[in-house]
C-alpha cells in the first residue's frame, strides 16, 4: 500500500511573471513572453529571440545571494520560497524532508560568464563561486538549504524532462514512505550566446525576429522550430495524511508517473516510447484514458516533434481530450519546462479553465487533436497529464487528480 501524494505549494518565476498567479494570468490571456534579445553580446548570434523571466530574480534576493548563485539556482530557490510558504512553511522532521528539482544544464551562465574572466583577465579574477554556481545540484542543494532538507536531495538531468523527472522522483519518495515532504520542480537559464548558437546550428530554432510574439507556433502548419526560454516551477509534494493532519491547502493529487526511454536517437522522439509513458502514468493514477479530460502537451513547435507527439496521445486515448501547449507564451523553458506543464494541468483543474495555445492559426493537418486555441476554453477538468520528453530518449508524463 503506498501513500497518496498531494500538492500543497506552488512556486514559480517565468516570462509571464514572477510567480505563479501573474505565470497563470499571463497563461490564461494568452500572453507572449518572447522579445528579441538587443543586448550587445547577442548582436552576431544567427538567432535572437528569447523569452527570458519577466521579473529580474536580482531584485529579489538579497546582495549577497545574487552575487554567488548562478542565474538558474537563483530562479529555483526564488520559485521554492514561494512555493514553500504557499504551503503554509510545514513542520516536519527534517529527515523526511526532501528536495527533488531537475535542470537540463545547470549553470551554463557561470561557467561561460567566468571561462570569458579567465580568458580576459586571469585565472585570479575567477570567482571563487563558480563551482557551487556552476553544478547542475545546485539549484536542489542551495533550496535544501533554505528549507532544512536531510531526507535527501535529489537533480535529475535528463534534458527537456528535467523538471518532470524531478517531480516523478519527489513523488516515488512520498509513495514509497521516504519523506513526508518533499520540494520539487525544474529550473533552467540557459539564454546565452553558446546555447543559442548550438540550437541554431541544430537548426532547432524559430528565426521570426520580424515578429518575435508569433514565432513559438506549437502545432501549427507554419512553426520553424521552437524558441529559448527560462524559469522555474516548484511545488511542495506531501505525503497526504500529513497535510491533511496538519490542515494544510491541497491543490490536487499527484496521482501518478511514468518514464520511459527510447534508446532509439540522441535527439529523435519515438512516439512508442512517448505513448508508453503516458500509459504508465494512467496506470499507476489507476486512470482509464477516457478519465483524462486536459493534457498539457511538450510540443515545442518543431516540425518533427509535434506530430510525433500527436501520434502518440493518439495511440494512448483514441477520442483525445482538451490539449494545450504554454511553450507558445513562455517558449521552451527546457528543463523547467515539464514542471510549468504540470502547474498548467493543476491550475486548470482549480480554477475551470484551460489556457489556450498561442498563434495557432492554421492546425497542421498531420495533427488531429483538440487543441484550444483563440482564447481560453472553460471546463470543468477532473483528471489531467503533463507530458515532457528530451534529447537522449527521455519520455515522463505526470498524471494529476482533483480532490
Amino acid at each position: 500500500m503506498t501513500d497518496n501524494v498531494v500538492v500543497t505549494g506552488l512556486g514559480a518565476m517565468t516570462p509571464l511573471g514572477g510567480d505563479v498567479a501573474s505565470t497563470w494570468k499571463g497563461l490564461v490571456d494568452g500572453q507572449s513572453g518572447v522579445g528579441v534579445i538587443e543586448d550587445e553580446w547577442a548582436r552576431d548570434l544567427p538567432v535572437r529571440l528569447a523569452a527570458r523571466v519577466s521579473v529580474d530574480p536580482a531584485e529579489t534576493l538579497t546582495y549577497k545571494e545574487a552575487r554567488r548563485l548562478d542565474r538558474c539556482e537563483q530562479l529555483a530557490v526564488i520559485s521554492a520560497r514561494e512555493a514553500w510558504a504557499d504551503a503554509g512553511r510545514p513542520e516536519a522532521d527534517p529527515s523526511r524532508i526532501a528536495v527533488s528539482i531537475g535542470t537540463g544544464i545547470g549553470g551554463v551562465h557561470s561557467i561561460l560568464s567566468q571561462h570569458r574572466i579567465l580568458m580576459d583577465k586571469g585565472a585570479r579574477k575567477v570567482s571563487p563561486h563558480t563551482v557551487t554556481m556552476l553544478m547542475a545540484n545546485g539549484p536542489s542543494a542551495w533550496v535544501s538549504l533554505d528549507v532544512g532538507a536531510r531526507g535527501g536531495v535529489r537533480t535529475p538531468v535528463s534534458a527537456c524532462a528535467s523538471g518532470s523527472e524531478g517531480i516523478a522522483l519527489g513523488i516515488e519518495m512520498i509513495e514509497r514512505g521516504q519523506a513526508d515532504v518533499v520540494v520539487a520542480g525544474g529550473s533552467e537559464a540557459t539564454v546565452d550566446t553558446l546555447p543559442l548558437a548550438a540550437f541554431a546550428q541544430m537548426r532547432a530554432l524559430s528565426t521570426r525576429h520580424d515578429d518575435p510574439e508569433g514565432a513559438s507556433r506549437p502545432f501549427d502548419v507554419n512553426r520553424d522550430g521552437f524558441v529559448m526560454g527560462e524559469g522555474a516551477v516548484v511545488f511542495i509534494l506531501e505525503r497526504e495524511e500529513f497535510a491533511r493532519a496538519r490542515g494544510a491547502k491541497i491543490y490536487a493529487r499527484a496521482a501518478g508517473a511514468g518514464l520511459t526511454s527510447d534508446a532509439i536517437d540522441i535527439v529523435a522522439a519515438d512516439p512508442a516510447g512517448q505513448a508508453a509513458a503516458m500509459r504508465i502514468a494512467l496506470v499507476r493514477a489507476g486512470l482509464a484514458p477516457s478519465d483524462i479530460d486536459v493534457i498539457h502537451a511538450h510540443a515545442t513547435a518543431t516540425p518533427v516533434g509535434d506530430p510525433s507527439e500527436a501520434t502518440a496521445i493518439r495511440a494512448v486515448i483514441a477520442t483525445p481530450p482538451a490539449v494545450t501547449a504554454s511553450k507558445s507564451m513562455t517558449g521552451h523553458m527546457l528543463g523547467a519546462s515539464g514542471a510549468l506543464g504540470a502547474l498548467l494541468v493543476i491550475l486548470s483543474m482549480r480554477d475551470g479553465v484551460i489556457p489556450p495555445t498561442r498563434n495557432l492559426d492554421t492546425l497542421d493537418p498531420a495533427i488531429d487533436l483538440d487543441v484550444v486555441r483563440g482564447g481560453a476554453r472553460a471546463a470543468t477538468p477532473r483528471a489531467g497529464l503533463a507530458n515532457a520528453f528530451g534529447f537522449g530518449g527521455h519520455n515522463v508524463t505526470l498524471a494529476f487528480t482533483a480532490v
